[in-house]
């Protein structure tokens, strides 16, 4: 079952597993979202639910969007995304969504705006190379150098890497696990990093990978010409074991 949020990135800590092993999260304020709109093939050609997270004074709005949740009856929400989901169908409009449908070991994808880092050169942007310190290079090392081509085109192609606005670009991280839900405080950890500032919005929703659990005989190969090598006397790492 294909499961959604609306949440916001609360920052970083660490928390330790049953082994005591020390696991880097990323806690997420996630939910509780309200269903605010409803697509069916039917009417609109597809199937897909609206959430709504974060309430907001009705002043903050505009009168369309304020239009929009009383139609619903649903009260002023700051953030609205929609999500295309298997399991449209089951919800309604006025449910709501919290941190429990998530659960401990559960793979997402999380989508952000990642943070800005204001107009950068082509070293910082495109991990771009710099020009040799030594033999007269002048004061250009960190210079984008010439990017024409001849003069065939006379012009710069489109796409070339140059200096420019870095960062504000909605960033998705695939695959990442769920290690901690705290369905009460709607608290979801979330190992390793995520992309956005401290408070940015952030959309969790069931990972497009397919997982492959591994199973008791992971590793070993079911190839014979393998098995029979691994038992081979002549072999120096079976003559090792």
């Amino acid at each position: 079952m294909e499961k959604a949020i609306i949440g916001r990135k609360v920052g970083m800590t660490q928390i330790f597993n049953a082994d005591g092993k020390v696991i880097p999260v990323t806690v997420i304020e996630a939910g509780p979202c309200t269903v605010v709109q409803k697509k069916t093939p039917e009417k609109d050609g597809y199937t897909a639910v609206q959430l709504g997270f974060q309430d907001v004074a009705e002043k903050k709005l505009t009168k369309p969007e304020l239009g929009h949740l009383k139609k619903a009856g649903v009260a002023p929400k700051k953030v609205l995304k929609e999500f295309q989901l298997d399991n449209s169908d089951e919800l309604n409009v006025g449910d709501v969504i919290d941190a429990g449908v998530f659960a401990e070991g559960d793979h997402v994808d999380v989508t952000g705006i990642s943070k800005g880092k204001g107009y950068a050169g082509v070293i910082k942007r495109y991990n771009a190379q710099r020009t040799p310190m030594a033999h007269g290079g002048g004061p250009v090392h960190r210079h984008a150098g010439s990017m024409g081509a001849c003069s065939t085109p006379s012009r710069i192609m489109p796409g070339k890497i140059g200096a420019g606005h870095m960062g504000v670009d909605q960033v998705t991280i695939e695959n990442l696990d769920i290690a901690k839900v705290d369905a009460s405080c709607n608290l979801i950890a979330i190992r390793g990093a995520v992309p956005g500032p401290k408070g940015g919005i952030v959309l969790i929703r069931s990972t497009v990978k397919n997982i492959r659990e591994k199973g008791a005989a992971a590793g070993i190969s079911l190839n014979p010409q393998k098995a029979s090598a691994r038992v081979n006397p002549q072999k120096a790492s079976a003559r090792n074991h």
